[in-house]
């Protein structure tokens, strides 16, 4: 049985999931107990992953390249990921 912690990681993964088709990405979750996010962008064929974890501030979703975006703000974290993608 999954932990809280692992719980919560996986619904945040989830919500993000839920919001990349909005900006262009596909993503599923990959990894069992210690889910990450596999997002990757269709035209361009590259990806990355993406991790949950808790801060000081609240959830937050930590990728390749230096990416970071705010668990609360789906959007924007999506878009973000969108421009990381769209340079790699």
């Amino acid at each position: 049985m999954a932990s809280a912690y692992t719980r919560e990681r996986r619904s945040l993964l989830q919500d993000l999931a839920e919001a990349l088709p909005r900006h262009g990405l596909a993503g599923r979750i990959v990894g069992g107990d210690d889910p990450m996010l596999q997002v990757w962008h269709p035209e361009t064929g590259r990806q990355t992953l993406v991790f949950a974890t808790p801060s000081r501030e609240g959830w937050l979703f930590l990728w390749a390249q230096g990416g970071r975006g705010d668990a609360d703000d789906l959007e924007r974290t999506a878009h973000e990921l969108k421009e990381t993608l769209d340079s790699a």
